[in-house]
């Protein structure tokens, strides 16, 4: 098979019917540029919609719920072993917020080298007054330096720094908060714990995560001003939160240390899984709608190859009567579908590239998205090979079924019709 001619072959056909062959090059742009555009935003809108809530997750959480207790005491009766028993109005067991040697707890699993590091919290729901008005809401002391290393709390600070908190009897506050309270940096605020004790903090920051839900309720403190207001020890700590190498690890990581250490375990994918199902949800239908677009260029491409063996019969006939064999006929076909698809393939990704460029510098600013400046775009070249690979294979499949026809053509009869 002489490639080189058949290929010159398939350009001569190609010339004949520019008009055509342009159309459907432009089908296989379009179809290209708008699946790779609509890819690259829908998963910069995930990775955004991560770095919102899910990166803000630990990939393990330690801390004590409450719940009532497993075992029950006719549990452990013999004489009711062998029976079923229903329990009713059973109260919750009284174990305390507080991780029982936290402190011991945390330096083992620094040593661990599947964990990136470990940040300690203080949780503690409070009043904020407001002359006789009390605003519910929650006090989060933390490590600043561990909280700073795996959450980047400090991209969510609007005004003042979170290294600020180092300060003894300092707060951030959310700015849902601080709208409501009429508070500035610099103002001073009562807070009042579940216990009843009353502390006076002075505001250092304020944070605007975008969720109003949390920006009207969270406050951030240092761990040791958290203990000091809720009048408990140093090694005081209700949470222990854990960053992973492997974040994908992290359900069997939380099952593990729950068994070893009794406390109670959550990962990020159980805490977040309406996220995640949202963000699998939109790239199927992204990736859907760029298939469909696809598969239509190569109908346009199948219409336009069929309609062109139909006028090229006696070419056709010409060829297989000068010894050309059917399968020369075949790849004379495909290769007309291959040259316009790599064609509308290359333009494709020239244009998507120019579009998502322009989209990436839009202009998108917002007051619940402060850390957002304009539209989210993820240039993954992954989605560029993507396209160009299943434009090729939807061109060429395109191609091939009228290949087929034409190799198939007797030249014998097309001659004797004429």
């Amino acid at each position: 098979m002489n490639y080189k001619l058949i290929l010159n072959i398939a350009l001569h056909l190609l010339r004949a019917r520019l008009k055509q062959t342009i159309v459907a090059a432009i089908g296989v742009t379009f179809s290209i540029a708008m699946f790779i555009s609509l890819v690259s935003f829908m998963n910069g809108l995930n990775d955004l919609l991560d770095g919102l809530m899910l990166n803000r997750t630990p990939h393990v959480r330690l801390y004590n719920e409450i719940k009532p207790t497993a075992n029950q005491p006719i549990d452990l009766s013999n004489r009711y072993k062998n029976t079923t028993n229903f329990i009713r109005s059973v109260k919750p067991k009284d174990r305390g917020k507080s991780i029982y040697n936290g402190i011991p707890i945390i330096k083992a699993l620094k040593e661990d080298k599947r964990i990136i590091d470990v940040a300690p919290k203080v949780v503690a729901p409070v009043f904020f007054n407001s002359g006789t008005i009390e605003i519910s809401g929650v006090v989060n002391g933390i490590d600043v330096l561990a909280e700073e290393k795996l959450f980047q709390t400090s991209d969510y600070i609007i005004e003042g720094k979170i290294t600020d908190l180092v300060q003894n009897n300092s707060i951030i506050i959310g700015k849902g908060l601080a709208d409501k309270m009429l508070l500035i940096v610099g103002d001073r605020i009562k807070v009042t714990t579940s216990k009843g004790n009353l502390a006076t903090l002075k505001v250092v920051g304020i944070s605007q995560i975008g969720i109003a839900e949390i920006d009207d309720t969270m406050s951030y403190t240092s761990l040791d001003t958290a203990q000091k207001m809720l009048g408990e020890a140093t090694n005081y700590i209700t949470d222990i939160q854990i960053k992973l190498f492997d974040m994908t690890s992290a359900p069997l990581v939380a099952k593990e240390l729950q068994a070893t250490y009794q406390l109670d375990t959550i990962d990020y994918q159980t805490a977040n899984s309406q996220f995640e199902t949202g963000s699998s949800v939109r790239t199927i239908i992204s990736y859907a709608v760029g298939i469909v677009l696809l598969i239509v260029a190569g109908f346009g491409i199948y219409n336009i190859l069929n309609m062109m063996i139909y006028e090229k019969m006696d070419s056709i006939a010409i060829l297989k009567a000068t010894g050309f064999s059917g399968n020369d006929v075949k790849w004379i076909f495909v290769s007309l579908s291959i040259i316009i698809g790599l064609a509308g393939g290359i333009f494709g990704l020239i244009f998507s590239f120019i579009f998502t460029s322009i989209i990436d510098v839009i202009p998108f600013e917002t007051a619940a998205l402060p850390t957002v400046k304009t539209y989210p775009i993820n240039f993954n070249i992954l989605y560029y090979i993507i396209g160009i690979v299943f434009a090729l294979f939807t061109t060429t499949i395109a191609g091939l079924f009228p290949a087929l026809k034409a190799s198939k053509v007797d030249p014998v009869e097309i001659i004797r019709g004429k």
